[in-house]
Parts: structure tokens; C-alpha cells; sequence
């Protein structure tokens, strides 16, 4: 059985596009002894003969900077849900350094996990020339604007390396305030988004197979112990319950339609860019995403280039299980990863 919340949700992750223009608290922007000790811990870390992937928390010592992470979590978790990081200087850095860099401050946050089925847990979000709506395509492989969703994870984080030539703006929209606009306007929706939809694996579920969908249905909305999360995503969903064979109609359609549209209506949505040496920190339970289509440079080295993480909080949120397990990998699991990758 599935409840559903039929009262308007209040949590500090409740927020309108205004409130996030007026209070900036949710920008961090890091000093210089701050850059000077997570750089430190990086150069032993390299020095060690680790890289990313090699090591965790105790290797990537911040005596002082470490208690900022730890309030970081419980921003995220407990506060708004979004948080931008803003000074590293990422112009100064190799591959292999901003890398071992960004896994070192993950690791103080949660457990990274693997978000595709070639196991990598640091992706690299750049246009490969493909197109999104191409069947199994996923969204961060291309240059098109893609619409208001959730990653499988407890927090997705962006790390700009370079930006867009124009557009690929990032907005964000708070699934609480969702919610409560849907309990306002179209109450009737409610009861089929709390029970959920089969999920288009594309390709990358624990067999393999590109027709596998998640083996039950996520629902949109899981009220759990006093807590609102969200997992959305129109395609996945659209696309999942065809392959399941039954196509959405009629109420089941409109509803998907309608929490899209809503996530990206004035008010509701707030758009903000990317510069170089940002770190972008979302809740995926409490926070939805969007990016605009966008242009790249000639130049290789100029080109969009953005690294992203899938963590799981140290201390994150209880789920419902049919909610925790997204990707047929168990609950909060990544994804599959294929034999050979």
C-alpha cells in the first residue's frame, strides 16, 4: 500500500524561485585557506599513489574545512536541498588532479555509486554527438535540452570543468513545492503518481536487456516517516510503461504531462549558469532538474564539460523500499555494471 500525502507538505525544502533569489545562503563561496587545504589533501592523495576511485574519507584529510562538509550534509539533506560550491580553480588542474579532487570532497559527503552500465562513478556530462530522443539515449550524452527530472541517487553533483559557448542553463525546481501546487490545482492526480510507474532502464538494468524496466513501480511522490520524496522522470516513465506494455492514457498521461510542466513554470522554476570551478549539490528527493539545449565551441578544449557524481548521504534520508530501489540493483543501488566494462 502506498499513502497519500493529502495535506499541503511544509520542510525548509519547500521553496519558490523567488525565495532562492532573494536568500543566497545556498551559495557557498569557498576562501582561499579553504582552496589551499582541499588542494593540499589532493597533492598527498596523488603523492600516495592513489587516485579517484582508490581511496575514501581517512586518505582525504580536512581538519579544518571538514566540518563545513558536514554541515554541507545536513544542507542538503535537511535544508533546502541545493547548494552551490563557487572558487575552485579549476583552470590550475590536470584530469587526474580535479578528479582525485572532486572523489576527496565526495567521499566526505557519502558513498559515490555507479551511474552507468560501464561502472564509472565520476561521468563526464559533454556532447557526444547524439540525440536524446534516439531510443536508449541518455540525456547527458548530448547537447539538447533536457527536461525536469531526478538521478537515482540521494545527491547528483556537477563540477563545471569548462561552459557552454551559449545555453545549457541548469534549472531547478523544488518537488515539494510541486506537490502542494498539484494538491491545489489537480488533486485527482495524486493518487496514481503515489503509486507509480515502471521506469525505462534504457539498456543499463541488471541484465542488460534494452527492453528492461524496473521490476515494480516507482512512485512519483513516497510519503515515509513525515518525509516528501520524489523520483521523476517524463521519458523514463513514458517510455518504461510501453515497453511494460501498458502505454500511459487518460489520467495516468496527464498527471506525467502535468508535474513536468509545473516543475518548469514562472514561480516555480529557477534558472541558474554554470561557471568555471562550480560545484552543483542536488537532492534528488527534494529537488528536480532541467538543462536548455546549448552551443559548443570549436575548439576541443573549450567544449562543455562538466564532471558528475551520484552519492549516497553517510546519513541520508529513510525509504520506502519500493521507493529506495530504482534500477533493479537492490535498494539505493547504482547501476548495473556489464561484464567487461
Amino acid at each position: 500500500m502506498h499513502a497519500v500525502l493529502t495535506k499541503p507538505y511544509t520542510a525548509p525544502s519547500v521553496w519558490t524561485a523567488d525565495e532562492l533569489r532573494q536568500d543566497k545562503d545556498w551559495i557557498y563561496f569557498l576562501s582561499e585557506s579553504e582552496i589551499r587545504e582541499i588542494e593540499a589533501a589532493t597533492e598527498a592523495v596523488l603523492a600516495s599513489g592513489k587516485g579517484a576511485y582508490e581511496f575514501d574519507e581517512s586518505d582525504f584529510p580536512l581538519p579544518v574545512f571538514g566540518a563545513r562538509m558536514r554541515q554541507f550534509q545536513d544542507d542538503l539533506e535537511q535544508g533546502r536541498g541545493i547548494l552551490l560550491i563557487r572558487g575552485l580553480q579549476v583552470d590550475d588542474y590536470d584530469d587526474s588532479f580535479a578528479y582525485a579532487l572532486y572523489w576527496g570532497l565526495a567521499c566526505h559527503l557519502g558513498v559515490p555509486i555507479t551511474q552507468n552500465a560501464k561502472g564509472h562513478r565520476i561521468g563526464e556530462v559533454k556532447d557526444h554527438g547524439r540525440d536524446y530522443y534516439t531510443k536508449n539515449v541518455r540525456g547527458y550524452t548530448t547537447n539538447n535540452g533536457i527536461k525536469a527530472h531526478c538521478d537515482s541517487s540521494d545527491i547528483v553533483g556537477l563540477l563545471c570543468m569548462h561552459p557552454s559557448k551559449t545555453g545549457g542553463e541548469s534549472i531547478v525546481a523544488s518537488s515539494g513545492a510541486i506537490f502542494n501546487r498539484l494538491l491545489e490545482t489537480h488533486p485527482e492526480m495524486l493518487e496514481t503518481l503515489f503509486k507509480g510507474f515502471h521506469y525505462d532502464l534504457r539498456g543499463e538494468g541488471a541484465t542488460g536487456d534494452p527492453e528492461e524496466v524496473t521490476n515494480h513501480r516507482v512512485p512519483v511522490f513516497s510519503y515515509f516517516q513525515g518525509l516528501l520524496s520524489c523520483r521523476f522522470n517524463e521519458r523514463s516513465i513514458v517510455d518504461g510503461m510501453a515497453k511494460a506494455g501498458t502505454p500511459l492514457t487518460g489520467l495516468d498521461l496527464e498527471a506525467v504531462k502535468t508535474v513536468g510542466q509545473i516543475a518548469l513554470s514562472d514561480g516555480i522554476r529557477f534558472d541558474m549558469d554554470f561557471k568555471r570551478g562550480d560545484i552543483q549539490l542536488l537532492n534528488n528527493h527534494s529537488v528536480l532538474h532541467a538543462r536548455t539545449d546549448f552551443e559548443d565551441y570549436e575548439d576541443p578544449r573549450k567544449k562543455r564539460r562538466l564532471l558528475r557524481l551520484w552519492l549516497n548521504l553517510h546519513h541520508g534520508r529513510p525509504l520506502d523500499a519500493q521507493f529506495a530501489e530504482r534500477l533493479n540493483t537492490g535498494p539505493r543501488g547504482g547501476v548495473a555494471v556489464m561484464p567487461g566494462a
